[in-house]
């Protein structure tokens, strides 16, 4: 015999149009986990914003890298190369010369000490 059905059975629909919208936003989640998850072990965090003193000091490292001071880890150390060292001089030396009298003193300061401390550098690679 069949089993009579009851009455008061409450029945369960699952819209597949949910299922799906749940499965893309689980994705797009774990996307931006795994991408947050890279950027950490990247040893990157936040982009600090631009300013006179970040652009001084990527003049500065690149001299210093040009210069054998700074090396690529995993890398072979390198030759100085003198010419691109003596260009990123020269770029903070036009860049001094182009802001004169437009800095704060504090800015003048580190543009000042930093080209000082270049120079020296330089010319105890070069010589």
């Amino acid at each position: 015999m069949a089993e009579p059905k009851k009455k008061d059975e409450k029945k369960i629909i699952i819209d597949e149009d949910w299922k799906q919208e749940a499965q893309k936003e689980k994705e797009i989640l774990a996307a931006e986990d795994e991408k947050e998850e890279m950027e950490k072990s990247e040893g990157r965090g936040p982009i600090p914003p631009g300013n006179f003193a970040a652009l001084v000091s990527m003049l500065v490292t690149q001299a210093l890298f040009a210069m054998g001071f700074l090396q690529i880890k995993g890398q072979e150390k390198r030759a100085p190369d003198l010419e691109l060292a003596k260009y990123n001089i020269d770029m903070l030396e036009t860049l001094e010369e182009k802001t004169k009298g437009n800095l704060t003193d504090e800015e003048q300061a580190v543009l000042t000490d930093h080209l000082n401390q270049l120079r020296m550098a330089y010319v105890k690679i070069a010589g």
